[in-house]
């Protein structure tokens, strides 16, 4: 089985208009019929239909378009998909409406386990604005008297990942400006 480009006919259109290479070269690099890529070509097919660039999108190498548009014989190679770009997964955005009141239970966790972490880095944790991250610490959001501190990652509110990250990160910075991290409060202190 052939690895086909994503959207194959978007990639087409692409190819088509922004190189010299073949019907037969785009029909096949593209998984399509050569008769369809001309109908393409004509515009009898795929009107409307927006190029998708496959060198931008790491599919192919402008190397490769090149090396196929100087040999009507030669076949795009797609590039292999073994080296993917690793991407990591952002902190949550989106917080259902069941776990909304979990949110300041999460902030008073992380504020009294890690005061190292700075109230930006709480913010993209959890979500939240800095804002309601000042008033859990002050003590003045409207739900005070029943926040209870709970871990943000069994509450789902963010990834253990994410939060190893965001210390991590606290510690390296506090270590670069030369302080130590403080000390997380213990049960029942009060700031």
């Amino acid at each position: 089985m052939t690895t086909l480009p994503l959207m194959p006919k978007a990639t087409a259109v692409w190819l088509i208009e922004k190189t010299a290479l073949t019907f037969q070269q785009v029909a096949e690099f593209c998984g399509m019929h050569p008769l369809e890529v001309q109908a393409i070509a004509d515009g009898e097919v795929a009107q409307g239909i927006v190029g998708y660039d496959p060198v931008a999108n790491h599919q192919v190498t402008q190397a490769e378009i090149d090396r196929c548009e100087k040999d009507p014989n030669a076949r795009l190679k797609i590039l292999s998909a073994s080296n993917p770009v690793k991407r990591r997964a952002k902190g949550a955005r989106y917080t259902p409406v069941a776990r909304r009141n979990d949110r300041p239970d999460g902030i008073a966790f992380l504020l009294r386990n890690y005061p190292q972490l700075q109230d930006q880095q709480v913010a993209k944790l959890l979500g939240t604005t800095k804002d309601t991250i000042a008033k859990v610490r002050d003590k003045q959001h409207w739900n005070s008297p029943n926040i209870k501190p709970r871990d943000p990652v069994t509450l789902g509110l963010c990834s253990q990942t994410d939060l190893n990250a965001a210390v991590t990160a606290s510690n390296e910075r506090l270590a670069r400006e030369g302080r130590e991290a403080p000390a997380p409060l213990e049960i029942g202190d009060d700031e």
